[in-house]
């Protein structure tokens, strides 16, 4: 078991909005905010998506990811990684839009592989998105985060690791509870783990009322976790969270109670092999 526990957290997504919950983040200040917030309460890396500040639509605009990750970078030492997923681009080439913000020279960024149906419409991540992603992620030095929604997912990223286009370690995302995805349940998740390369550094997220389950069985199977309004709007039952770092804080008093140490970015960075930004 690694004793540090490394801690993600998705400040905003593409789903959830304001009028779900008001404390969710729209605005490249509210959701730097929010990150800083989160960082100083023990999570180590942000997941980032960006919205358009007015409307809150999804956005995928160059320059709110770049305003975004130069003000985290500005006030905290935390990790930054950025979302690559297509699901609402459109036009000719899908694929130079999503790995634009590649050249932004994030620690981290967010690599979906299998095409799948997600909530309402199909997403999708050709093999040729995947191998091109790969390679382009080690061209600009940017670690992968390997985005499992099911166990064909898993499959495809043994083969590029295996091809060597993954860099070492291997960084898993683990998430369950996705509608159409594989199910929020201990033995799919205990399946999974046992499947990934014996180097791996993964983590795992739970969807709705599955984050809590599986954000602890994540700690107890010595792996990492992710929380975070992109995947739950709730602290409780029927209670909405009041921020993104009122869930690092939970899982900071849980991991204490279990004997794990919350990882630094720096010591995140040095288990992910990313090396410092200068």
């Amino acid at each position: 078991m690694n004793d540090h526990l490394i801690i993600s957290v998705a400040v905003t997504g593409s789903f959830p909005t304001k009028e779900m919950n008001e404390a969710v983040p729209y605005s490249p200040k509210e959701i730097i905010d929010s990150a800083v917030e989160s960082y100083k309460a023990g999570a180590a890396i942000a997941h980032i998506h960006v919205r358009d500040p007015k409307t809150g639509q999804p956005s995928f605009k160059y320059e709110l990811f770049e305003e975004v990750l130069s003000g985290i970078r500005e006030r905290c030492d935390m990790l930054v990684n950025l979302t690559t997923s297509g699901l609402r681009l459109k036009g000719t080439d899908i694929t130079a839009q999503r790995l634009r913000n590649a050249d932004l020279k994030p620690d981290i960024c967010s690599f979906d592989l299998g095409t799948m149906n997600f909530h309402d419409r199909a997403f999708v991540n050709s093999p040729q998105w995947a191998e091109a992603a790969a390679k382009y992620f080690i061209k600009t030095n940017v670690k992968p985060e390997i985005e499992v929604f099911d166990t064909g997912h898993l499959y495809q990223a043994l083969d590029l690791i295996n091809r060597g286009l993954i860099s070492d370690p291997p960084f898993f995302q683990l998430c369950m509870g996705v509608k159409w995805g594989i199910e929020a349940t201990i033995e799919n998740l205990l399946f999974i783990k046992n499947k990934l390369p014996a180097n791996a550094v993964w983590s795992v997220l739970g969807i709705g009322p599955h984050q809590l389950p599986m954000n602890i069985a994540g700690m107890l199977l010595g792996g990492n976790v992710r929380v975070g309004f992109e995947d739950n709007i709730y602290f409780h039952k029927g209670v909405k969270a009041k921020s993104n770092a009122q869930f690092v804080e939970r899982i900071v008093r849980l991991a204490k109670d279990f004997g794990r140490e919350i990882a630094t970015p720096e010591i995140a960075r040095t288990t992910l092999r990313i090396p410092t930004i200068k």
